[in-house]
C-alpha cells in the first residue's frame, strides 16, 4: 500500500541563509472506486483506510446504509500493465438486492481532493435522498463551552498533520464531547468519508448522536454527508458555503462556522444550541 508521507528535497531559506534539507510530505494518490467491477469515481486521497472510505463514498451516495448491504470490499490485481498491484484501485461488492446507482457518464465522477464531487452534472444530482432524516429525539444539546473545545481536540488528534502540515482532518464526537473518531486526509470530504465508512463497517449508522467537526470550511458536500450519515450537528473551523447553509436549513442540520476559540456562528438549527436564557436571541 502507499505510504501516508514521502520525503523530498527542498531548498530552505531562513532569514537570508540558504540549506538543502530533506522535508516531509503528506502524500498523494488516486483512487479508483468500482462498484461490483464497474468503474464509479476517481478520488485524490491519502492513503490509508481506503476500505472506509470507499464504503463512506458510497453511504453519501446513497447506495450502502448498514454492514448487511455490504458484501465485500478489495484490491483489484493487476492494476498495471505488468500485473502488479498499485493498491489504487478498489472493488465494493454489494449484497443481493442493494439498489445500484445508474452508471452514466454524469456519474463516472472525477472527485479531486479541493472541492469533492465537482463532476457532477447538476445541484440536482448531488441532492441525495437522505435515508434517515435527522431526527435525534429528543434532539441532540450542546453548549458553546463544549464547542470550543473541540477545534483544539481535533487538532491534537491530528498526528500526521504535525509531520506535514499539508493534511485536513474530520472527527466524530458524542453529545458529551468525547472523540469518538478522527481521520486525516489530503481531503477533507475524503476524511469524513474515512469517519462514515468505518461507522458503516461496525453497523453504527446512524450516527444521530454525535457530533462532526471538520477542519477549514463547511462545503455543500460535507453539509450533504453529514445528512446522509444521520449527523445532526456539523462544526467547522471556518465558513460554510451558502449551498451547505440552504440544505443545512432544509434538512435541520445544526450548522456551526467560523468556531475559533469562544466564537462561532450557528448558522442553521439553533434549536441544538443550549444557550443561557439571558443571552438567548428571539
Amino acid at each position: 500500500m502507499g505510504r501516508v508521507t514521502e520525503r523530498r528535497k527542498v531548498l530552505r531559506i531562513r532569514d537570508g541563509a540558504v540549506s538543502s534539507r530533506p522535508d516531509t510530505l503528506v502524500a498523494e494518490e488516486p483512487l479508483e472506486i468500482r462498484l461490483n467491477g464497474r468503474p464509479l469515481a476517481i478520488t485524490m486521497r491519502t492513503p490509508g483506510d481506503d476500505f472506509a472510505l470507499a464504503a463512506g463514498f458510497l453511504v453519501s451516495e446513497g447506495v450502502l446504509a448498514a454492514a448487511s448491504d455490504l458484501r465485500n470490499i478489495v484490491y483489484c490485481a493487476g492494476a498495471t500493465a505488468d500485473g502488479s498491484n498499485t493498491y489504487n484501485v478498489v472493488d465494493v461488492q454489494t449484497a443481493p438486492g442493494v439498489a445500484l446507482p445508474d452508471f452514466t457518464l454524469e456519474r463516472n465522477v472525477y472527485t479531486s481532493s479541493s472541492c469533492g464531487l465537482c463532476g457532477k452534472a447538476s445541484l440536482d444530482a448531488v441532492r441525495t435522498t437522505a435515508r434517515w432524516p435527522i431526527a435525534d429525539t429528543p434532539p441532540l444539546r450542546v453548549t458553546p463551552g463544549l464547542l470550543s473545545d473541540l477545534p483544539l481536540r481535533l487538532r491534537a488528534a491530528q498526528r500526521v498533520f504535525d509531520r506535514t502540515g499539508g493534511l485536513h482532518a474530520a472527527a466524530l464526537f458524542s453529545e458529551d464531547g468525547e472523540l469518538l473518531d478522527t481521520r486525516e486526509d489530503v481531503g477533507r470530504h475524503n476524511a469524513v468519508d474515512k469517519l462514515v465508512g468505518r461507522a458503516l463497517q461496525n453497523d453504527a449508522l446512524p450516527l444521530s448522536r454525535t457530533i462532526l467537526m471538520v477542519s477549514g470550511r463547511a462545503s455543500f458536500e460535507l453539509a450533504q454527508k453529514a445528512v446522509m450519515a444521520g449527523i445532526p450537528l456539523l462544526a467547522a473551523v471556518s465558513a460554510p458555503s451558502s449551498l451547505a447553509v440552504d440544505l443545512a436549513a432544509e434538512t435541520s442540520l445544526t450548522l456551526v462556522g467560523f468556531l475559533r476559540g469562544t466564537s462561532m456562528n450557528v448558522y442553521a438549527g439553533e434549536h441544538r444550541i443550549a444557550l443561557p436564557e439571558a443571552a438567548a436571541q428571539d
